[in-house]
């Protein structure tokens, strides 16, 4: 077996066995009620009646802690390694490349003086032209995931190169601003907004 061959073996073994990992969610994790108001309203606006919608932001709390690359690797399918703030590069010439949002893209957060690895966070629905929802672990540095959180992009230009991020504990859209390097997936599976 190669190297590459023997990491991607032993990726695909991790995230088999992350997928068995019984989740805990805590009681008091709960979104606030402002929070599923916010969210229920973003949603309730694409999403209409379809009982396959996504639901409210909560956080659940995995047995073992998880990191957003490793949770992005599991959600997506990607096979790309590192820090998040280099899976933009990382992706060149292995997949699909997108300046929007779509569903089941992986959006990437570059590197900055408060996230200076980066993040990644898995797109799950587009709400507007400057709403989505996503997944993500570990946003609180907590190992967590979490789920259904609103993403506003606040670019100057409408670009998605700057965003602010739903923050589950104050019920409202976080005061900081990040920088978005752009969203990857497979394009087989890519659903683009508008289309």
């Amino acid at each position: 077996m190669t190297p590459k061959a023997t990491r991607l073996s032993a990726c695909l073994l991790s995230i088999a066995a992350l997928t068995l990992l019984p989740l805990r969610a805590h009681a008091d994790d709960a979104p606030s009620p402002a929070a599923a108001a916010m969210a229920d309203g973003l949603l309730n606006n694409a999403a209409g009646s379809d009982p396959a919608s996504p639901t409210a932001p909560s956080v659940e709390w995995p047995l073992k802690r998880l990191y957003c690359v490793q949770y992005a690797r599991l959600r997506s399918g990607l096979a790309i390694f590192g820090d998040a703030r280099t899976w933009w590069k990382k992706a060149k010439n292995l997949y699909e490349e997108f300046a929007e949002p779509a569903v089941d893209a992986v959006m990437v957060f570059s590197g900055s003086r408060r996230i200076r690895r980066g993040h990644v966070a898995v797109v799950t629905a587009v709400i507007s032209p400057r709403e989505i929802v996503v997944d993500h672990a570990n946003w609180q540095n907590k190992g967590e995931i979490d789920r259904n959180m609103p993403v506003l992009d606040v670019s100057p230009k409408n670009d998605w190169s700057q965003v602010r991020v739903w923050d589950v504990n104050a019920a409202r859209f976080g005061a900081h601003v990040y920088r978005i390097s752009g969203f990857i997936g497979k394009s087989a599976q890519m659903a683009l907004a508008g289309s």
